[in-house]
């Protein structure tokens, strides 16, 4: 129905302002009922409800944190089985060869570089060094020698094996 009918709308505005000047002239609606006075709580009782909202609070940290270090062990296991690496040797092997000179890297000390990409959601990205597909076997091939795939980039090749870039793409995957 696009419009109501001319007269039912003035009706309504007419009902609608009548109902306005009725509460104006503090003749509309009946003032709120009293509320009936409720006892203080005792101090047990208040020490109680605290000890209450602590453990609930506690219980839920305690999950988040169960939850969070789940999800953490889940990423490592998919980045492994993707790349055969190992994400726990790679943040010594990205100090080592000097990538957060370049990168900001998450969980690399010192690694806050700006001249490239940062590589924080590497693996939800389309592209690697924006020229060949995500896949964990590009990731290794652009680590090891990122000019044999685009010969124009600013990446240099740092010398890193083909192993040691494994767990570099397993750090890079599971972050």
């Amino acid at each position: 129905m696009p419009f109501p009918r001319p007269r039912i709308a003035w009706r309504l505005f007419a009902a609608g302002l009548l109902g306005w000047a009725a509460w104006r002239a503090g003749r509309g609606a009946a003032p709120p009922p009293q509320q009936a006075a409720l006892p203080r709580p005792t101090p047990a009782g208040r020490r109680a409800l605290l000890i209450g909202l602590a453990a609930l609070v506690l219980l839920g940290g305690a999950g988040g944190a169960a939850w969070l270090l789940a999800q953490r062990h889940e990423k490592d296991r998919i980045a492994r089985a993707l790349t055969g690496g190992d994400p726990s040797r790679a943040p010594a092997l990205m100090i080592r060869y000097g990538c957060g000179g370049c990168h900001a890297i998450p969980g690399v000390p010192g690694a806050d570089g700006r001249a490239a990409a940062p590589l924080s959601g590497l693996r939800e990205r389309v592209y690697v060094g924006g020229v060949a597909r995500n896949s964990a076997e590009s990731l290794i091939a652009w680590i090891v020698d990122p000019r044999a795939l685009s010969p124009r980039s600013a990446m240099p090749r740092t010398g890193i094996t083909e192993s040691e870039a494994r767990d570099v793409a397993a750090y890079l995957y599971a972050r």
